[in-house]
């Protein structure tokens, strides 16, 4: 006789959908599927994408992604919520709304705004609105150095004191703990910082010299997500995620996508050769 779990660890990402398959939705549910857990989605815009960059965007209008999310939630028992980009004010506002109803407890806010080019990606009032609405209801939210810049319209950190000199800035957002990624540092090594609402952690790993980065920081929140919605803790998640994605990016030349940044090994240690 076959013997079933109690409950299915079942993990859901609202984010824009990469067509080129290393980041946004495709990201998240590799990283949910290599780390056990069922993935959701709630699709918030289309992207024309692939290594090279973005070629054109197409939004979803709030209402129909507020009826994904109510499909989803009326139906499936959902454990943790991961957040991707969100480029309108009116979205934030509509998932927002949509998660305190539906009383999410897990949620992993992953703020990103600002392009590799350095451009900003969200409007001055979707930053205010996500910071008003969306980041207080968060268990944690995971930003790089320039979103952590956006958010405290602050300079862009340079040196690890400068990083920790941002985390209370951060935890007064509201969210309940903040991971701050350190990877545009440079260095041999890659630093994060976690808080976990009372002690500063600090997690390094070394750095993989590879240009086969994109994605990275995608699939490193939706990790922690699959985790949370396995039970993992806090912070075991946090140390565990951060480690898979070292993993992904150590063996990302392993994959040959594209022509330009191609994306991490989701499936690193997973997949065979033949």
């Amino acid at each position: 006789m076959i013997q079933h779990p109690r409950t299915t660890p079942i993990a859901l990402t609202i984010a824009g959908s990469d067509s080129g398959g290393g980041a946004g939705i495709q990201a998240d549910l590799k990283a949910f599927s290599a780390l056990g857990a069922y993935g959701c989605s709630v699709i918030t815009a289309l992207t024309a994408q692939n290594t090279q960059g973005v070629q054109g965007i197409l939004d979803v209008p709030p209402e129909f992604i507020r009826a994904q999310m109510d499909s989803v939630f009326t139906d499936i028992s959902v454990k943790a919520v991961k957040i991707g980009m969100l480029s309108q004010a009116c979205v934030i506002r509509t998932i927002a709304e949509a998660l305190a109803h539906y009383r999410v407890e897990l949620l992993v806010v992953d703020p990103v705004m600002v392009a590799t080019s350095g451009d900003k990606l969200l409007q001055d009032d979707a930053i205010t609105t996500l910071k008003e609405c969306l980041i207080p209801q968060a268990t944690m939210i995971t930003p790089n150095l320039p979103e952590a810049a956006v958010l405290l319209d602050c300079a862009i950190p340079k040196t690890v004191a400068q990083m920790e000199a941002l985390i209370e800035p951060l935890l007064a957002l509201g969210s309940r703990t903040v991971l701050l990624k350190g990877g545009h540092l440079g260095g041999e090594e890659s630093v994060d910082l976690f808080h976990d609402g009372q002690t500063l952690h600090y997690l390094t790993s070394p750095r993989t010299p590879t240009r086969n980065t994109h994605g990275t920081g995608c699939t490193l929140s939706s990790a922690i997500t699959a985790l949370l919605a396995r039970g993992f803790e806090l912070h075991d998640a946090v140390s565990q995620g951060k480690h898979y994605i070292a993993n992904a990016i150590a063996h990302a030349d392993e994959l040959h996508i594209g022509h330009g940044h191609g994306p991490v090994h989701h499936f690193a240690g997973i997949w065979t050769q033949n």
